[in-house]
């Protein structure tokens, strides 16, 4: 009877040196990457003054909140955090439902003129039809003003739009559809109780990608919206950093120049994090699925 031998895996030098070099340069990268966050988050909690000064290196220096109480002291900032919030729950879920099922209907290749279909949409990726246009045909269909302005121009990302589509051709198999159409599986339902449920992944993945441009959103709703109430947080934050900008023409005192300087800067950096903390603490949430999603989607097709 004879016995497994088992080899000890030998790590050359070459191999360990090159193994050094990429853990080093990785590290690098993470701290070139970190630091400003790490930077912008410390300042935001520092004084005015300590900003001014240049004292803020990595950790905050004499801790103040007052750059968020100045901002949540300004009472429409609730007011845009809801209207995002809106903008992007609405939107995702119109958005992920137009791209899922134009991308399922065009990874079908008994699709008629599927070839056509793509050709148009990737035609509007390079062409567009301009600013005027787009404002006449929102206009014209009343859309000033209400929620649907921030939601149907950018129904589909035809990026994203690819993406799902590309993931659908290469994980739902075709014989699973002949399978399903043999039990007398509609299409619809095919789609809602097969395809989805498999799709989770490159949901996900499209679902992210969608609500940081939701949440981000400024040029459509400063085009397409007039009443305050209807305005984003970012439209509110742009307000409220204007409100604060020193005009350096002004003849004003040099130290209350410092210190309205020094203000500025903390709204600024507290603008930041205020502006960019909803969006950091949803990316963990599907980090997972963002991943694979992502892989699936670019290595397949």
């Amino acid at each position: 009877m004879t016995r497994a031998r088992h080899k000890t895996l030998r790590i050359s030098s070459g191999d360990r040196a090159f193994y050094a070099f990429t853990y080093a340069f990785l590290s690098a990268v993470f701290i070139v990457v970190l630091y400003p966050l790490v930077f912008v988050v410390s300042s935001s909690f520092s004084s005015p003054e300590a900003m001014v000064t240049g004292k803020v290196v990595l950790w905050p220096v004499d801790f103040s909140l007052d750059g968020y109480k100045a901002i949540f002291g300004y009472r429409d900032v609730l007011i845009g955090y809801y209207n995002s919030l809106r903008y992007m729950v609405f939107g995702v879920i119109f958005n992920v439902s137009m791209t899922m099922m134009a991308a399922y209907a065009l990874s079908r290749r008994e699709t008629p003129f599927r070839n056509a279909f793509m050709f148009l949409f990737t035609f509007t990726m390079f062409f567009g039809g301009g600013l005027i246009p787009n404002y006449i045909v929102v206009m014209k269909l009343n859309m000033i003003d209400t929620l649907w302005a921030m939601i149907v121009p950018g129904a589909i990302s035809v990026y994203n739009m690819i993406l799902a589509r590309t993931f659908l051709q290469n994980s739902i198999p075709h014989e699973l559809l002949e399978a399903a159409r043999i039990d007398r599986c509609s299409d619809v339902r095919f789609f809602f109780q097969i395809v989805l449920p498999l799709s989770k992944a490159v949901i996900a993945v499209i679902a992210l990608y969608y609500a940081v441009g939701h949440w981000n959103a400024f040029f459509n709703a400063y085009l397409y919206l007039n009443k305050r109430y209807l305005y984003p947080l970012q439209l509110i934050l742009r307000e409220i950093l204007v409100k604060n900008t020193i005009d350096p023409k002004m003849s004003i005192n040099q130290e209350l120049m410092v210190k309205k300087q020094g203000i500025a800067d903390l709204l600024k950096y507290s603008l930041i994090v205020v502006a960019s903390a909803p969006m950091m603490m949803l990316y963990p949430l599907a980090q997972k699925y963002f991943i694979s999603g992502v892989m699936i989607g670019s290595l397949k097709g």
